[in-house]
Order: C-alpha cells, then sequence, then structure tokens
C-alpha cells in the first residue's frame, strides 16, 4: 500500500494548490488551522485537505486502492512537513530563480493546458487561489529540483569494487578466456631450427642485451626496430589487437598478469626463438562492445496545476500528430519540450545503458528504431521517446568503468535522495499542531 500512495503523491511533490485545470471537486471549505510549523514555515489544514483531494481524484482515474483515511492524513501530512524541510533547505542554500526563468515556467505551465497565462491566471482566481502566491510556490518547486540534483549527486559515492562487480555483472559466463583481446608487441631474436648450443648462447645473449635496454629507459619500440627480427619490427614490434585464441599461448601467459604499458620481465622461449613482449592495452571482447542508442524526446515538466496525467495526455495528443504525419517529432520537440535538448529538436545524441533514468530507458530499450513510447514518467516530469537508431561499439576499459559507475549512480539516487531529506528533517524544527478545540 506505501509503494501505491508513494505513485500517487509523487508528482504532487510539493503541490501546494489544488489544479485549476482539473475536472475534480474541492473539498468543502472548512475552517483553516496551523497543522505543522516547520522551521519558519507553516502547513495548515487546507493544504493536507487539498493533497488528499487530489490523491483521491488521482486514484480514481488510475483505479488504483488507496490507504484508509486516517492513515492517508498521516502520510499527507509527513509529506508536506518534508517538502518544507526541503524548501527551507533550497531558500538558505543561496540558489535563485529569476523573474524570467519563473515567466517561462508559467507559459510553459498555460501552454500544457492549451490556455494562455491570462486564462491561467483567471482560473486560478476562480478557484480562490492567489496568483503572486502560485508563482511563489512554482519559484519553491523549480529551487527544490534544483538543489534536489545538486545535493544528491554530490553525496552518491560509487566504489572501485562496485565497478568491478557491475562489470563482471555485464560480461556474465560469456566472458570467457577466449573473449579477451591482447594488443602486444615484442622483440624477437630469432634460433635456427637444430642450432648449436654456441648459437643458442649467442641468440639469448643478443636477446637479454635488448631486455636490459629497455629496463635501462629505452624505447621498446626504439630497441625492437633495431633488434628484432620479425615482420613488425618498423611498426616497433606491434602485432596489433587479437583475440587470446589467435595467439600462441605462452605469450597470453606472458602478458596475463602484466598492466597496459608492462614489459615482461623475462624472456620467453618457442620455437621459434627468444621474445620479449609489451602489452599495449587488454580488452575484454564480452564486455568492450556495447550496444548505444541515438534517441530523441519531448519532455514536460510536472508541476501543479499540471499532473503526470495531464502531460501524458498532452503527449498523447503530440504523438498522434507526429504517428499521423501531421506534425514532425523535432518540431514539436523544439516548440514545447522543457529539455536542454528542445533546441536541437529533442535530440540526446547516443546513449549507452545505464546513462539515463530506469524508467527512460527500460522505454527506450523496447523501442524498435523509428519507434515511438507511450508517455512515460520519470522523476524530471512525462517523456515522449523516439529511438532513431542503434549501434554495436567497442568501449575503452576507461568508457566502460565510466558507464558502469553512471548507472550505480542512477540506481542510488533514490535511495541517497530519502535519506538526504531525513538527515534535513533531523536538523529542522518540526512542531505538530491539534486541531482547535
Amino acid at each position: 500500500m506505501n509503494e501505491v500512495l508513494h505513485k500517487l503523491t509523487i508528482a504532487l511533490l510539493l503541490s501546494v494548490a489544488l489544479s485549476p485545470v482539473q475536472a475534480q471537486r474541492t473539498p468543502p471549505r472548512t475552517a483553516d488551522y496551523i497543522a505543522a510549523v516547520v522551521n519558519q514555515e507553516l502547513v495548515t489544514a487546507v493544504e493536507v485537505d487539498q493533497r488528499i483531494a487530489r490523491i483521491r481524484a488521482d486514484a480514481e482515474r488510475s483505479n488504483q486502492r488507496i490507504p484508509p483515511p486516517e492513515v492517508l492524513r498521516r502520510h499527507v501530512l509527513e509529506s508536506l512537513i518534508d517538502e518544507r524541510v526541503v524548501i527551507t533547505y533550497a531558500r538558505e542554500s543561496g540558489v535563485k530563480v529569476d523573474d524570467a526563468e519563473l515567466d517561462r515556467a508559467m507559459t510553459s505551465i498555460a501552454a500544457q493546458n492549451q490556455i494562455s497565462v491570462a486564462q491561467l491566471r483567471d482560473r486560478l482566481a476562480r478557484e480562490g487561489t492567489d496568483y503572486a502566491r502560485f508563482r511563489a510556490d512554482i519559484r519553491d518547486q523549480i529551487l527544490i529540483e534544483r538543489v534536489r540534483e545538486r545535493e544528491v549527486q554530490s553525496r552518491i559515492r560509487v566504489s572501485d569494487e562496485e565497478i568491478e562487480a557491475w562489470l563482471a555483472q555485464q560480461r556474465g559466463p560469456a566472458a570467457a578466456a577466449g573473449a579477451v583481446e591482447y594488443d602486444i608487441a615484442q622483440i624477437l631474436v630469432t634460433v635456427p631450427e637444430n642450432a648449436a648450443d654456441t648459437v643458442l648462447a649467442e641468440r639469448r645473449s643478443r636477446a637479454e642485451a635488448a631486455l636490459e635496454r629497455v629496463r635501462g629507459g629505452e624505447p621498446f619500440e626504439a630497441v625492437a626496430r633495431e633488434v628484432s627480427e620479425d615482420a613488425n619490427r618498423e611498426r616497433g614490434g606491434a602485432i596489433g589487437m587479437r583475440p587470446a585464441d589467435r595467439l600462441p599461448d605462452v605469450f597470453v601467459e606472458g602478458v596475463r598478469n602484466l598492466k597496459p604499458g608492462d614489459v615482461s620481465p623475462t624472456l620467453l622461449k618457442t620455437g621459434a626463438g627468444f621474445h620479449l613482449l609489451k602489452l599495449i592495452d587488454r580488452r575484454d571482447g564480452a564486455a568492450a562492445r556495447v550496444t548505444q542508442t541515438r534517441v530523441r524526446h519531448i519532455l514536460l515538466r510536472t508541476a501543479p496545476p499540471v499532473t503526470p496525467e495531464a502531460a501524458a495526455r498532452r503527449l498523447a495528443d503530440l504523438k498522434q500528430q507526429i504517428a499521423t504525419g501531421g506534425r514532425r517529432f523535432e518540431d514539436l520537440a523544439r516548440e514545447h519540450s522543457e529539455d536542454g535538448s528542445a533546441p536541437q529538436g529533442g535530440d540526446l545524441g547516443w546513449a549507452n545503458a545505464g546513462s539515463l533514468v530506469p524508467e527512460f530507458e527500460q522505454a527506450m530499450n523496447q523501442l524498435p528504431p523509428g519507434g515511438l513510447s507511450d508517455p512515460v514518467a520519470s522523476r524530471f516530469g512525462v517523456h515522449l521517446i523516439q529511438v532513431l537508431e542503434r549501434r554495436q561499439v567497442a568501449l575503452d576499459p576507461k568508457q566502460l568503468r565510466e558507464q558502469g559507475r553512471s548507472a550505480l549512480r542512477e540506481r542510488k539516487f533514490q535511495q541517497a535522495f530519502a535519506d538526504w531529506v531525513r538527515e534535513l528533517r533531523s536538523r529542522a524544527y518540526i512542531e505538530m499542531r491539534e486541531p482547535p478545540g
């Protein structure tokens, strides 16, 4: 039941007024009183009633159950207290929202409801909501979103051990030895077949001298060009990146425990002669090849009076226009999307796994190239998603680790946010008030 209630209230976060654009009943007017004092902020009984009315209306539309009245009221009051705690911190943190940005937000709210700002002002007035108070509440919500992303992201820590575990999970059982690729350079001193002991000793001495020169600081490539007797000597002995199963076993064993840039500490002997090896790079073929998706979206942010349902209906209408060929996705993104990608027609570029919020990524992964999603809700708002194309690419180890770090940070965001709010609340002054009489 708590999960259901969370889904119903998450989009109501920081709301302070009953939506004037929804066809729902306003709760009966009762004598107002202060339900709680949070730092210098007040939570009133009317706010609690309005929030409860919106949750009931959303539950009715989505056919979901809600808790008993007394449980629901307690949950809503606690939620409003948490919101006041965050609002206080956001104001004290020095983050600013200028009037021009606030004007754009008001224009966007009106546009999503297909009315003008003047009409929005009139509807608010008819519902008994002061327009100046409403603007102030929207300003608070923008502040909170901004400070939430800043503060919570800075709290998330991802250890090297967690990244290694993530990489191992991505590789799975397919990451066998044959999937590993090595980029190796060698210095080869050949030994003729059935060579006499004196020739063998001379050849070994020549190879050991090359090893000492490299140990002494001479560039491996320069020594290879001078000494090596294989076909790759002009390339500094570089053999190139090859799967482990296409290299001699003795080579694989010789470089298995080396770090990129290291030189084998001893010479290796094969039927061809004496080898001095340098590991240039290593990559796991199973993990290094990843799927990237080029994706674009239209984002509508949800803030009172725009609920997720209202934003979803608006995006469904835009989807219909695109599907019937009436409008182009990129043009609608430029006109309506509330995201930094809007000037680029909503294009987010090539996305790796784990680089986007889970709800967005899950919907994206289910789409074929050219496919359009239904409206998808995330913590940023509601998205209409289109996949443009997909490709398989090889990532170097550093890129793979960064991909893992991003995925793990995203997984930890919600818990980190909840922990942050609890810490703010523990430092706040909170006074619960009983109803008068």
